[in-house]
C-alpha cells in the first residue's frame, strides 16, 4: 500500500477554478473521507488523483513517485464508481477477471485472486451468477471485488452507495469498514453524506467552494468544527444559528447580546473582535436544555415534533430569534406541539462564528477519544 500527498493542487475549466491551492497528507492505510456539498470539488478531486482528470498546477504523489503526469493504469490506483457498470452478459467471476484478462494475467493467478476476493467480499457462492440474479448490495460488492483483484495500492471510491437504498447503505457502510480493516489498505472515500463521513473516516476532509474548509478526525469536526460552514454541515440535525453582537471581547471571553437584551459570556478567544461587531452564535441540538440549570433562558413554543423513537427532535420558534431552532431530546418526551418552552444555553456548550465564517477558538476544549 502507499501513502497519498497532494500538494498546491488546483484545478480549472477554462475560467472556472474548481479546486484551489489544496495541500493534503494521507498515510499508509488510513482511511480518508472527502465530504462536502454537491459542486465543492470532491470527485474532480478524486478523479485527479486517479489520473482521470488533469491537474491545472500543484504536485501529486503516491507513495515516493510524482504521478501527475503518469497514466491511470500506472498509478497503482483502483476506483470504485457510483454505477456498478458490470457486464449483464458475464457471471460475477467474469466480471471480476475481466481487468486482468484484458492485462493478460496468467490464468492461474486470475484464478487465485478472483477466489481470494470472492471469499473475503462473501461471493464465492455467487461467482456463476449473472448480475441480474443479484440484489443492489451484491452488485456494489462485485464492482469492489473487480477493484480487489487489481491488488492497488490506493482504494478510491466516488459515492458508491448512492444508489443504494438506507438498509442496504447501513449494511454496505459497514462492510466497506470491515473490508479496510482486514486489508489494511489505503482508501480514499468521497461522498456528500456526513453520516457516512463520521461512521467510516479515520480522517475527514472537508471541502467547500474548491478549498478545504478543515481536516481531522470525525469528533473532532463535530465538536470544534473551524467554520460556520462545517458546523452546519457535520451533524444531523444540523447546529442551530443564532444571529447576535458583540458587547464586550478580549482573549479569555466574549460576551454578546441576543434579540430580546439576553446576555452570553462565552469562553473564546475574542481578541480580534470589536464591540457592535455581528457574529453568529452555534448550538448543538442535543446542548439545548428544557427547564434545566443554564448560563442563559430563552422563552419559546414548540412549532413541530418529530418522533423517532429513540429520540425525539423539538422544533421551536423562539421570541425575539429568526427561523426556527432544534432541540434533540429523550424518545419518551411527551412535549406536544403549541405548548411553551423555556430553552436553557450552557456557555461551554455554544460556538461562536466570525462574519467571515471562522470560528473563534475556544479556551478549553477537551481531547476526543480516539476511537
Amino acid at each position: 500500500m502507499a501513502s497519498v500527498t497532494l500538494r498546491n493542487i488546483c484545478k480549472s475549466f477554462d475560467e472556472a477554478q474548481v479546486t484551489r491551492d489544496v495541500n493534503l497528507d494521507i498515510q499508509d492505510g488510513e482511511f480518508v473521507v472527502f465530504v462536502g456539498p454537491s459542486g465543492c470539488g470532491k470527485s474532480t478531486l478524486l478523479r485527479m488523483i486517479a489520473g482521470l482528470e488533469d491537474i491545472t498546477s500543484g504536485d501529486l504523489y503516491i507513495g515516493n513517485n510524482r504521478v501527475n503526469d503518469l497514466p491511470p493504469k500506472e498509478r497503482e490506483v483502483g476506483m470504485v464508481f457510483q454505477s456498478y457498470a458490470l457486464y449483464p452478459h458475464m457471471d460475477v467471476a467474469e466480471n471480476m477477471a475481466f481487468g486482468l484478462k484484458l492485462a493478460k494475467t496468467q490464468k492461474s493467478e486470475i484464478e487465485r485472486r478472483v477466489n481470494d476476493a470472492a471469499t473475503l467480499l462473501q461471493l464465492d457462492k455467487l461467482l456463476e451468477r449473472r448480475p441480474k440474479d443479484l440484489s443492489g448490495g451484491q452488485r456494489q460488492r462485485v464492482a469492489i471485488g473487480r477493484t480487489i483483484v487489481r491488488e492497488p495500492e490506493v482504494f478510491l471510491f466516488d459515492e458508491p452507495l448512492s444508489n443504494l437504498d438506507a438498509s442496504l447503505r447501513v449494511q454496505m457502510r459497514i462492510e466497506i469498514s470491515k473490508l479496510h480493516k482486514r486489508l489494511g489498505a489505503t482508501m480514499i472515500y468521497v461522498t456528500h453524506d456526513q453520516v457516512e463521513a463520521m461512521t467510516m473516516a479515520d480522517k475527514i476532509v472537508a471541502l467547500d467552494s474548491g478549498a478545504i474548509a478543515q481536516i481531522g478526525k470525525p469528533m473532532e469536526l463535530y465538536h470544534y468544527p473551524a467554520t460556520r460552514f462545517v458546523a452546519g454541515f457535520i451533524g444531523s440535525p444540523k447546529m442551530n444559528f443564532i444571529d447576535c453582537s458583540v458587547v464586550a471581547a478580549n482573549s479569555q471571553s466574549v460576551t454578546v447580546e441576543f434579540p430580546g437584551n439576553h446576555h452570553l459570556e462565552l469562553p473564546v478567544n475574542g481578541g480580534s473582535l470589536s464591540v457592535g461587531e455581528q457574529v453568529t452564535l452555534g448550538v448543538r441540538p442535543e446542548h439545548l436544555t428544557e427547564n434545566a440549570e443554564a448560563d442563559m433562558y430563552l422563552k419559546g413554543e414548540v412549532h413541530v415534533v418529530e418522533r423517532l423513537g429513540y429520540q425525539t427532535l423539538v422544533h421551536l420558534e423562539v421570541e425575539h430569534v429568526e427561523g426556527v431552532l432544534t432541540m434533540r431530546t429523550d424518545g419518551g418526551n411527551p412535549v406536544q406541539e403549541g405548548t411553551p418552552v423555556t430553552l436553557g444555553l450552557n456557555a461551554n456548550k455554544c460556538h461562536l462564528f466570525r462574519q467571515d465564517g471562522t470560528a473563534c477558538p475556544r479556551l478549553y476544549q477537551e481531547p476526543c477519544v480516539d476511537f
